[in-house]
């Protein structure tokens, strides 16, 4: 009898290791994904992670369940705590834009850009200059000439930390126009959801956002654009919305967003995202999803991201630092 027991507790004893063995062993990825949006619901990171997640759903490029989680919270560095937790996970990705390189720069983030996973570029979008649909600023023109006569008085938000992304935008601008970008008011939010709910209930004159966050409320007549970044005049919803270089503004702005692994992912998982990416950004369902929110696909692989990067550490430096946001 005690035999008996003992060559049944090996076998299960056997059948237990091998299983592990097997789990451990298998060809990535076997386990479901996690697609971190260092941000609040309604945000550009948001829009973007859920745009990784809806493409690899409905193409099928990911054998396993995929989710979306926000961390919002310091602009993005609650994200960038949380994505370190997780050093050597295949199974984590996170979405950043230029605040990655912003807070890395004035320190906000607890740690430097560099050390996560950099996997692709994926789009460039532009800023807008929005106000409510009652707003007395009819044009872009009537809210600079507000701003001239009394910078302080004249409040903006956006969805990113002051001296960040939807900050600096305008900043850039005032500068252009006369303006201390130091004598502006501006009010940060953890996401572009939160701007736009304080600007539709007065308490701001306008924001500045991504137009992917804010495409539908164009749309729905409850908020008009003055202004967008691009070099040229954008399509569809946007059509109507001029260049700053029409308004008399010699600028440009461009928000390119990408997607990384944690630090330390592995060559087997980087690989893998490497060649599903490029697929991916090919599909039927990204390329509508980019008309959509008006995106451009931008991509650059693994080492183009990174060489991207390093040039945008540069840029911004001395954007941050002629504005006086940076030393």
């Amino acid at each position: 009898m005690f035999k008996k027991s003992f060559t049944m507790v090996a076998l299960i004893l056997l059948l237990c290791i091998g299983f592990t063995a097997s789990s451990e062993g298998a060809a990535y990825p076997s386990r479901p994904l996690e697609i971190v949006a260092p941000a609040n619901p309604g945000g550009g990171w948001d829009a973007m992670a859920r745009t990784i997640n809806r493409a690899l759903e409905i193409e099928k490029l990911y054998p396993q369940p995929v989710s979306v989680l926000n961390k919002p919270g310091g602009g993005g560095a609650v994200g960038m705590a949380y994505i370190h937790t997780k050093k050597g996970d295949d199974y984590e990705l996170v979405v950043y834009s230029p605040p990655l390189i912003i807070n890395t720069i004035t320190k906000t983030y607890p740690h430097h850009y560099n050390t996560l996973t950099p996997l692709a570029k994926l789009i460039t979008d532009y800023q807008v200059f929005i106000v409510k649909a009652d707003s007395p600023y009819k044009t872009f023109g009537d809210l600079m000439a507000a701003v001239k006569k009394n910078p302080g008085a004249v409040k903006f938000a956006g969805g990113s930390n002051p001296g960040s992304m939807d900050h600096l935008a305008f900043c850039k601008v005032a500068k252009l126009a006369g303006v201390n970008p130091k004598d502006l008011t501006y009010v940060a939010f953890s996401g572009g959801g939160e701007a736009l709910t304080t600007l539709l209930g007065g308490n701001v004159a306008f924001v500045s956002s991504g137009t992917g966050e804010v495409l539908s409320h164009i749309e729905a007549g409850t908020v008009r654009a003055l202004a967008i970044t691009s070099a040229e005049r954008r399509s569809g919803v946007l059509k109507d919305v001029p260049t700053l270089k029409e308004v008399g503004i010699n600028t440009t702005y461009e928000v390119w967003r990408g997607v990384f692994g944690p630090p330390g992912m592995s060559k087997e998982a980087q690989a893998f995202w490497a060649k599903t990416i490029k697929t991916m950004i090919g599909t039927k369902t990204w390329k509508e999803s980019m008309a959509k929110l008006q995106w451009v696909t931008a991509y650059a692989d693994a080492n183009g991201f990174a060489k991207f990067l390093k040039e945008e550490e540069k840029t911004y430096l001395e954007l941050m630092t002629d504005l006086g946001f940076a030393k």
